[in-house]
């Protein structure tokens, strides 16, 4: 079993549990759950262990697993560890000074961000057009600052539900709320590129942490996951 085949089955089951299909509380016995995804028990075995130590699953057992149900304060504390770490790794990038690749690759985002908002409402896969784009746009600080810790962190982080930046889920009843929250997180954008570029580094590390203060709006307006976060209905 190669190391692509192995990281198949892990997305699989990521999948499965985000949409739900694998419920929060739900039992995975490691021969069961084989026979059900038609694989051998070697790759489910490694893929369990993955899943478990980013958090979505828990032990049960010897050889079984339980659906994770996260807490409103697990999601929380996480998006505020997403803050304080973006924050870091963009306070690293102002005072080492941002070059000129990084600087059109943020310009190419707001731009992006831009023309989404110039129609003055979302269109279909205007959702999905933003998502992309804020992953990348914060994808592009962090891998910037260089700091491997805060990167490992903040992959570990991001598997939690609703923290990760290329996340972005809402209700279709709350387009409009919607498109106003992302507005507004778009100019912060164009605040967080001016502070980058002008080498401020104790404002970007602020304006970051600000920045996801959006994450938490958004569980508001968020239906369609909700399953994953216990009192949160």
């Amino acid at each position: 079993m190669n190391e692509t085949t192995q990281q198949a089955i892990v997305q699989t089951l990521r999948e499965k549990i985000l949409s739900g299909e694998l419920e929060p509380g739900q039992r995975l016995v490691e021969a069961q759950a084989a026979q059900w995804l038609g694989v051998s028990r070697t790759p489910l075995r490694y893929a369990l262990s993955v899943l478990s130590s980013e958090g979505l699953l828990e032990r049960s057992g010897a050889r079984g697993y339980v659906v994770r149900r996260f807490s409103v304060r697990d999601v929380l504390d996480a998006i505020d560890v997403r803050g304080a770490l973006e924050g870091l790794a963009a306070r690293c990038v102002a005072e080492r000074r941002v070059d000129t690749e990084l600087a059109r690759s943020l310009e190419e985002c707001l731009r992006a961000g831009d023309a989404i908002f110039s129609a003055g409402r979302l269109r279909d896969s205007d959702e999905a057009r933003y998502a992309a784009m804020n992953g990348r746009f914060h994808q592009l600080i962090v891998d910037a600052a260089q700091n491997t810790a805060a990167s490992a962190a903040l992959r570990l982080n991001d598997k939690i539900p609703f923290v990760s930046p290329s996340t972005v889920v809402f209700d279709e009843t709350a387009r409009e709320r919607q498109f106003v929250m992302l507005m507004y997180a778009h100019r912060q954008h164009h605040a967080i590129v001016g502070a980058l570029l002008n080498g401020e580094g104790a404002r970007v590390e602020a304006l970051m942490k600000e920045h996801t203060n959006i994450s938490k709006e958004s569980l508001n307006l968020s239906s369609s996951r909700l399953h994953l976060i216990a009192g949160a209905a």
